[in-house]
């Protein structure tokens, strides 16, 4: 197996750099999600936060509702046109985290190896 550098992760995936040559390739991030694997540019992940965030404001569901997180399941867009998911509420939140997360890492680690240094 590859070498990586874990960026994120939580029950339902992880996201990391992978390493070459005991380098770190920061110039995409590897994202996992339950079976499906994407390699996103930092660009291209900030355009599947909005495609979730999109999702969750369309696919809001009664907040009566017992099941409303494990019912339905709801079509959530990627950055891939070719690609779409069928996630229900669940497991949108969990993705959300994950690429919120991530995005949450990857933004801390340049500030602090960035602008942040003195």
């Amino acid at each position: 197996m590859k070498e990586i550098k874990q960026i994120y992760y939580n029950d339902s995936g992880t996201s990391f750099y992978w390493k070459k040559e005991d380098e770190v390739l920061t110039d995409k991030i590897q994202l996992i999600f339950r079976e499906t694997g994407f390699y996103f540019t930092k660009h291209e992940l900030q355009i599947f936060k909005y495609c979730i965030e999109e999702s969750s404001i369309l696919n809001k569901c009664c907040d009566d509702c017992e099941l409303k997180n494990k019912c339905h399941k709801f079509l959530l867009k990627t950055p891939c046109s070719q690609i779409d998911l069928s996630v229900s509420m669940e497991e949108l939140n969990a993705v959300k985290d994950l690429v919120e997360g991530t995005l949450f890492k990857m933004n801390l680690d340049d500030y602090l190896h960035g602008v942040g240094m003195n």
